[in-house]
């Protein structure tokens, strides 16, 4: 497999955390993508979004484990 964006073989399949925006927070997905280790391009395949599309849902249906890492900030 080549990467589509500049051509490469060198893709991978590595651990990403994918970001969903559940208002007003942000939750990280871990998932496995085949990702392209020159440019950092990703490829998802069907099964992938259909998981993050149903983890999404539950999100936003208020079910679903969460963990707290930190916190994020603004200022002024």
């Amino acid at each position: 497999m080549k990467c589509i964006l500049c051509h490469s073989e060198y893709i991978e399949v590595t651990e990403v955390r994918e970001e969903l925006r559940i208002e007003p927070d942000i939750v990280y997905v871990p998932i496995w993508v085949p990702v392209c280790r020159t440019c950092g391009e990703r490829y998802y395949d069907r099964q992938t979004i259909r998981f993050l599309e149903e983890v999404e849902q539950k999100l936003r249906e208020g079910e679903g484990m969460l963990h707290t890492v930190g916190k994020v900030m603004i200022y002024g």
